[in-house]
C-alpha cells in the first residue's frame, strides 16, 4: 500500500511533508516530478527568487521544477530517506522503517549555487550546518583557499 503523505508545518523549515501511514525501509515513498527544464531557464527564472523546488537530474543539465508533496520533503543531515534516480527519474526511498506522524527528510547534498551560504536547520546532532554536499564543502574550501593565497601573493 502506497504511504498517504500530508503537507504541514514544519520545524526545519515553513511547510514539510509528513507520512500519515507506516512506511517500511526500503520502500519508494514518492517521486520528485515536474517539468524537466534546463539549468540555464532554471538560472534564469528563478534568478530572483529566495526558494525553489528544482532537482538535477541526469547529467546535471537538466532539473526538475518541482511539483507535488515531494518538494515539501525538507532536508536533514540525519535524514530518513534518500533519493534514488532511474532512467531520469528521481524516487524518494526510506532509509529506514518511518512511523507514521514522521517528518520525511532527505540530504539535499547541494552544489553548484552561486550562494554564499545554504544554512541547515534540521537541528540534528550531527548537522553541518549546510546543505551543501560533503563534496561542495570540500570544493568551496579548496577555492576560498586559493582566493586567500592569491590575496597573499598580491
Amino acid at each position: 500500500m502506497p504511504a498517504t503523505l500530508l503537507i504541514r508545518s514544519s520545524s526545519i523549515h515553513a511547510a514539510g511533508c509528513y507520512t500519515t501511514t507506516p512506511i517500511r525501509k526500503g520502500a519508494r515513498v514518492c517521486e520528485y516530478d515536474g517539468p524537466r527544464i534546463s539549468k540555464d531557464l532554471a538560472d534564469e527564472r528563478y534568478a530572483d527568487r529566495f526558494v525553489t523546488y528544482l532537482f538535477g537530474v541526469g547529467d546535471r543539465n537538466t532539473v526538475i521544477d518541482g511539483f507535488g508533496a515531494a518538494m515539501f520533503i525538507n532536508h536533514s543531515c540525519n535524514p530518513n530517506c534518500e533519493t534514488q534516480e532511474e532512467d531520469e527519474r528521481v524516487f524518494v526511498v526510506a532509509l529506514r522503517n518511518i512511523a507514521a506522524g514522521e517528518e520525511l527528510t532527505y540530504e539535499y547534498n547541494l552544489y553548484d549555487s552561486d550562494d554564499e551560504e545554504q544554512p541547515c536547520y534540521c537541528s540534528a546532532t550531527n548537522c553541518r550546518g549546510t546543505m551543501f554536499s560533503e563534496e561542495e564543502v570540500k570544493r568551496r574550501k579548496r577555492l576560498a583557499a586559493r582566493r586567500m593565497a592569491k590575496v597573499a601573493r598580491a
